[in-house]
């Protein structure tokens, strides 16, 4: 991606442990001694505690033998020069390199640096995690794992520097156990695992300090990931012309709503219909055609039932949106299978993926028939796992990797829902921010499948309409969450949507 390309798609970069472990050694090597940026770390860091928590004391320091530990003990020594109560707990009899550095300049500060045995941070204590670094994988052991469980287990709040430890800062997941922080300062560059996976439940708020690092030391670094700026997406999208007319932004056709399941279409259609498609069309059930017109009067329904009306829906249609409520019968199959050999740009969710997964051979012979045709996945987890053949746990052991490998494998754009949904068409990656616990809920996944469709009918390619429609539907919950996250619902989002699409 040229840096046009980056300018234009208003994101920001994310990287790799390792590709951050590399800028410090090349920042290093142009002339920053390490333990300048040590230092400058441990600075901050003590800054961050002080502004957020000023009240508080004393301060538990955890550190460990590397040079996460060495930043610990710089916040250490500025503690304890500042005057501040300050316990600093090691976790090993020496440290390594510079560590060892900061940490005599700790004892020199007048700080008492004792090896851990299991104590609890003090009461009314700021902890510091400064235990492991952002190259952490694997399971915790022996004395660390103690210690986060026990960190964990106090009410106390906690700074975790650079990453929570025990996280995976390249994944976003950890093998049982990781820090739950209050608040995360990251250094040099954001870390691609630290907006994924189970990030948010262990991360707290986030902060970045770039430690001073030169802009050339980016330089000829591809980023792993990209977040997306939705504000800047909306701004270059720009306004509507004066002389608008429907026909200009395009013509959803939603097809599913088997029995039991209508309400997941007047979901997609609906949200189609306020993300602004010129028209938006819905072929389901004939016994759904009069509820689904009293719910969304805007809407055209057809009964799939009428081979006459459906064809001609599916002809006039510019982009088709299949699988909200489709449902796995003879039925719903005999919907997709008409919907694949169709030319429209296609959104492929739910029960169609589930299809598609069954018998991904018909896919394949029509995407060999149609190779430039676009095509758009939105799995979950579940429906990842089964479209790759493989287990929910692997598909979330490393959620960027599963969607690359998603988007390859069946020549789409995929959008791996889940915290910290994850776009890509096969070779870059977009993570998604935003969002709440509340949207735990059904039918959400069908309100964004008509956001991405209606986007994609306003003539967005599928990469940006995925990335941004995932942004605006968490920025839609968040709003709908205002008075709580227990009972919202998927048509509360919809309620939403208008004013989310236009910037208000």
């Amino acid at each position: 991606m040229d840096r046009s390309m980056r300018a234009a798609a208003g994101s920001l970069a994310l990287y790799t442990a390792e590709q951050v472990q590399e800028f410090d050694r090349k920042a290093i090597a142009a002339g920053t001694p390490g333990f300048e940026l040590m230092h400058r770390a441990g600075a901050a860091a003590f800054a961050c505690l002080q502004q957020r928590w000023p009240q508080h004391s004393p301060i538990d320091i955890f550190c460990g033998g590397g040079n996460n530990g060495g930043d610990g003990y710089i916040v250490a020594a500025l503690a304890a020069q500042s005057g501040m109560a300050v316990r600093c707990w090691a976790f090993s009899e020496t440290s390594r390199g510079d560590a060892n550095i900061a940490r005599e300049l700790a004892c020199d500060s007048g700080v008492s640096v004792q090896l851990w045995d299991g104590q609890s941070p003090a009461s009314g204590a700021v902890v510091v995690d400064a235990l492991l670094g952002t190259g952490f994988s694997g399971p915790l052991r022996g004395l660390y794992k103690r210690a986060i469980e026990v960190i964990n287990a106090a009410d106390c709040p906690v700074l975790a520097i650079d990453a929570p430890s025990g996280m995976n800062c390249d994944t976003g997941m950890h093998e049982g156990l990781a820090i739950r922080a209050s608040l995360t300062l990251s250094f040099i560059a954001w870390k691609q695992g630290l907006f994924t996976g189970l990030a948010s439940q262990h991360c707290g708020e986030l902060r970045l300090d770039g430690l001073g690092i030169e802009p050339r030391i980016f330089e000829h670094t591809e980023p792993s990931a990209w977040r997306t700026d939705v504000d800047a997406e909306l701004r270059q999208w720009g306004r509507r012309p004066v002389a608008a007319h429907k026909g200009m932004y395009g013509h959803v056709l939603v097809a599913g709503g088997d029995y039991g399941t209508a309400g997941a279409v007047v979901l997609a259609a609906s949200a189609a219909a306020r993300c602004g498609a010129g028209l938006v069309s819905c072929v389901t059930r004939p016994e759904h055609v009069a509820p689904l017109l009293s719910q969304r009067p805007e809407v055209m329904v057809y009964p799939g039932a009428d081979a006459q009306a459906w064809a001609g829906a599916l002809e006039r249609a510019s982009v088709l949106a299949v699988g909200p409520g489709l449902g796995q019968q003879v039925w719903g199959k005999a919907l997709l299978d008409d919907c694949l050999q169709a030319q429209s740009p296609l959104l492929l969710d739910a029960d169609a993926l589930n299809i598609l997964a069954a018998n991904s051979a018909s896919f394949d012979e029509q995407c060999a028939q149609q190779p430039d045709r676009i095509r758009v996945m939105t799995p979950h987890p579940g429906e990842a796992a089964r479209l790759l053949k493989c287990s929910v746990a692997e598909v979330q052991a490393d959620r960027f990797g599963s969607c690359k490998a998603l988007a390859q494998r069946y020549r789409a754009v995929v959008l791996l829902k889940g915290a910290g949904t994850v776009i890509s068409e096969g070779a870059t990656c977009w993570v998604n921010e935003g969002g709440n616990p509340g949207m735990a809920s059904g039918g959400m996944g069908d309100v964004l499948s008509g956001m991405i469709a209606a986007l994609l009918a306003q003539h967005l390619d599928a990469v940006t309409a995925c990335r941004l429609a995932a942004a605006l539907h968490c920025r839609a919950a968040d709003r709908a969450a205002q008075h709580g996250e227990r009972g919202l619902l998927a048509m509360d989002l919809v309620g939403q949507l208008r004013g989310v699409m236009n910037g208000h």
